[in-house]
């Protein structure tokens, strides 16, 4: 049995290797989760990176297909119950032993990365929400029967909220490195016409009025999604709400950096300073402590 439970550590020990390397934000507020569900929400995160990396990591469309085929295939197989021996499967097997977990979320996920590697520019702010419900409001769901098992209400709403947040927020940051490296615009093309903002402007890197009402106008329905989603914050489990919240709080705050850095979303590096990091933390703790939003 000690042997055993070794074994189970050593598994979540590489998923956390791969979440501490890849998203310091994720990995400060979930690692001060209570073991078991800092575990789960490592397992889970990892399965979604190396979603994610079959399509990043792979320059071909026919190499990015082949690897997401082979990810689906292996969940079918985990599915079954035939998991290959691998320490991301081996781990999700356990947090699906332990929690009250659905797969469709991942299929759903493996079909966000189909649409990245089919991309075509949204045309309006619906179609960015059904990409980003795909990409992220699907981990929402994952992450869901780990961090609100005693719910007394359905929160897959404000899970979704969340997810399509914290994507749209990420589209924000990375406008200039999706248009230069990826040779993506997620920015609705609805949105970029009614500010006369063309794709010359892009590739100069073009910081003028328009733009700005563009990304404020993505940037403030996203944060509408955090209001909504941090309203449901006390139906999460008592031992989950504080990192939770300082999850969401920290990612909210990466669009309050690009203001900061007059929206340079092209030249510049847009994150949570360790200071406003700090700031956040103490935030999130006297939220959940004195059970107020803020």
């Amino acid at each position: 049995m000690r042997k055993q439970d070794t074994t189970v550590k050593d598994y979540y020990r590489y998923c956390e290797e791969i979440i501490k390397k890849n998203s310091k934000s994720f990995y400060f507020a979930f690692s001060q989760l209570p073991e078991d569900k800092a575990n789960a929400v490592f397992a889970i995160y990892t399965f979604c990176r190396r979603a994610d990396d079959s399509v990043d990591e792979n320059g071909s469309k026919v190499r990015q297909q082949e690897e997401l085929e082979r990810l689906n295939m292996e969940l079918q197989l985990f599915e079954k119950g035939e998991e290959i021996q691998h320490p991301m499967w081996l781990a999700l097997r356990d947090v699906f032993n332990r929690y009250n977990m659905s797969i469709e979320p991942f299929y759903e996920q493996l079909e966000g990365q189909r649409m990245d590697i089919n991309f075509t520019e949204p045309m309006t702010l619906m179609e960015l929400e059904k990409y980003s419900y795909y990409v992220a409001g699907t981990v929402g769901l994952m992450l869901l029967p780990v961090l609100a098992q005693g719910s007394s209400i359905d929160l897959t709403e404000q899970a979704i909220s969340l997810g399509i947040a914290m994507q749209i927020t990420n589209i924000l940051r990375d406008i200039g490195e999706d248009y230069h490296i990826k040779n993506r615009v997620y920015i609705p093309q609805s949105l970029l016409a009614s500010e006369l903002y063309s794709a010359d402007h892009l590739k100069k890197a073009t910081i003028n009025p328009g733009f700005i009402r563009i990304w404020e106008s993505l940037a403030q329905h996203a944060e509408e999604l955090y209001d909504n989603f941090f309203h449901s914050i006390f139906y999460f489990d008592e031992d989950s709400r504080f990192q939770v919240l300082l999850a969401a709080k920290v990612y909210r705050g990466i669009l309050n950096a690009v203001r900061k850095n007059n929206y340079d979303c092209f030249h510049v590096k847009n994150y949570v300073s360790p200071i406003e990091m700090q700031k956040i933390h103490q935030a999130a703790r006297f939220v959940v402590n004195r059970k107020v939003l803020s």
